[in-house]
């Protein structure tokens, strides 16, 4: 059976296609529905709730279901809060839909096979989107506990991040796995470099709620078990382990170092865009190990070749012997 109270918001710029859904959602005992015949309209009443499903046409003048995809996830990173998005569509190829999942597309119907799998399919959203939410909600709770405790100094309490002490000793840790088990260790060093100038325009609040967005993106661009550290006012630092020292490229990192600058972050102030530079240390195991501080003075070494170049400078530690 549906939750009927779960909140589902329709955009299609068709009145009648938008009439036909609600009236399917109404006789299967949802309640909860709201409607909107363009992009425009269906961010505004996001914002005035968040919605946990969202079924959008994919061809809307102006602003497409793609474009509204985007502007929806940088709503929820803001509000630590997950929509399932799914485009209605008669648009096929492996291409054109892969390229839509990338962008934050949860699912697709085939507006000629909809009478017949939309339900199914909200089943399966409804579940996805209550556990992502629970889980939002429940790692917000860890970090208000992390905040209240600040966990023996190794959690920045804003953002939720390890701080430097934290950083300096999961680097250790790598080091010491890749001399024992090989592999290559990854340092990464991003620095936000117009930090300085957005305080002059923005609150402290508003300031807090862009580095809380880049630290929910961070998590999201790295992988699980990557280290995401907060060393510095205006630096975070990634430490991960890769298994061949060829896999450690500024190719490699230059979809995170996009993601940081490529898309703004939502704030009480309105959008705000970062511009960041990234260094990294490589380091595989040789006879004389540096130290996690020693790997880290050498990545903040490289920072200004980076922010000069807008690449990622790229180093491989050896001794200077």
């Amino acid at each position: 059976m549906p939750n009927p109270d779960i909140s589902i918001l329709i955009v299609d710029d068709a009145k009648f296609s938008n009439i036909m859904i609600h009236r399917l959602l109404k006789s299967a005992g949802y309640t909860d529905i709201r409607q909107a015949s363009t992009s425009q309209e269906a961010l505004r009443l996001i914002e005035q709730r968040p919605a946990q499903i969202l079924l959008a046409d994919w061809l809307m003048p102006e602003m497409d279901g793609l474009a509204l995809t985007q502007a929806v996830r940088q709503i929820d990173e803001a509000s630590n809060h997950f929509t399932y998005i799914i485009l209605l569509t008669a648009r096929e190829g492996q291409d054109v839909l892969l390229n839509a999942f990338e962008q934050g597309v949860d699912d697709f119907i085939n507006k000629a096979l909809m009478s017949g799998q939309l339900l199914a399919r909200l089943a399966a959203a409804e579940r996805t989107s209550s556990m992502q939410n629970r889980l939002l909600h429940d790692y917000q709770s860890i970090l208000d506990v992390n905040n209240k405790l600040k966990e023996l100094s190794s959690i920045d309490p804003l953002t939720g991040l390890g701080n430097r002490t934290q950083a300096q000793r999961r680097l250790d840790e790598t080091i010491r796995h890749c001399n024992a088990r090989g592999g290559a260790c990854c340092y990464l060093l991003i620095s936000l470099n117009n930090m300085d100038q957005l305080k002059k325009n923005h609150d402290s609040k508003a300031m807090g709620q862009l580095l809380i967005g880049i630290a929910r993106r961070l998590r999201q661009l790295v992988r699980p078990l990557d280290e995401v550290a907060r060393i510095a006012p205006n630096q975070i630092a990634i430490i991960n382990i890769q298994q061949t020292v060829q896999s450690c490229t500024p190719e490699t990192f230059q979809r995170i170092l996009d993601g940081v600058n490529l898309k703004a972050y939502k704030t009480s102030t309105g959008f705000i865009s970062v511009k960041a530079s990234m260094s990294m240390v490589v380091y595989v195991c040789s006879e004389e190990t540096p130290s996690a501080e020693t790997l880290m003075q050498r990545a903040q070494s490289r920072m200004e070749q980076a922010q000069k170049s807008g690449a990622i400078a790229h180093d491989i530690w050896k001794p200077l012997h």
